[in-house]
C-alpha cells in the first residue's frame, strides 16, 4: 500500500502545476514507509492495529457529536449515538488487548464497524426518500399545473 501511495505520489509531481517538491517528497516518505513495511511486518501490523484503535476512537465521538447535532431533525439521532458510544467502548477495548488478540479482535470490529456504517446508511437512505415523497406532496405537482399556451394538459 506504501509502494503503490508513493507511485501515485511521484506521478503526482510530474504532472502537478505547482507544488511539484510536496508530492515528491511525501513520495519518498511513502517509499520510505513501504521499505519498513517490507523489512519488520510484525511491528508494521501491530503499529496499523494501534491506529485503527484510534480512527475507532475518532470515529466513535464524530458519530456521537453527529447524533446530537441531528436530534432535532432526525428522529434515529439514537442510532447515530448508540453506534458512536459502541464505536468508542471498542476502541478503548482495543487499546488494551495484546498482539496476536488484538489483531483479530480489529478485524472483527472493523467488520463490526462496517455494519454499524452500513445500518445508518440505509436508515438515513429511508428517511430521504420519505421526505421527498412529503415534499412532492406538498409541492404541486406539475400535471395540475398550467402548461404553455397550445399545449396538451
Amino acid at each position: 500500500m506504501f509502494l503503490l501511495s508513493a507511485a501515485q505520489q511521484f506521478a503526482l509531481a510530474t504532472v502537478a502545476p505547482t507544488l511539484n517538491w510536496l508530492w515528491a517528497l511525501f513520495g519518498v516518505l511513502f517509499a520510505i514507509a513501504g521499505v519498513i513495511a517490507f523489512i519488520s511486518p510484525e511491528n508494521t501490523l501491530a503499529g496499523i492495529a494501534d491506529v485503527l484503535g484510534f480512527v475507532f476512537l475518532l470515529v466513535g465521538t464524530f458519530w456521537i457529536l453527529q447524533a446530537f447535532a441531528e436530534r432535532p431533525f432526525n428522529e434515529f439521532w439514537w442510532l447515530g449515538l448508540i453506534s458512536g458510544i459502541a464505536m468508542v467502548v471498542l476502541a478503548f477495548w482495543t487499546a488494551g488487548q495484546f498482539f496476536i488478540t488484538k489483531v483479530y479482535v480489529l478485524l472483527v470490529f472493523a467488520g463490526i464497524w462496517a455494519l454499524m456504517h452500513g445500518v445508518m446508511d440505509i436508515v438515513r437512505a429511508v428517511q430521504l426518500r420519505s421526505l421527498r415523497s412529503t415534499l412532492e406532496q406538498s409541492s404541486p405537482t406539475q400535471a395540475s399545473s398550467p402548461g404553455p399556451a397550445g399545449s396538451p394538459g
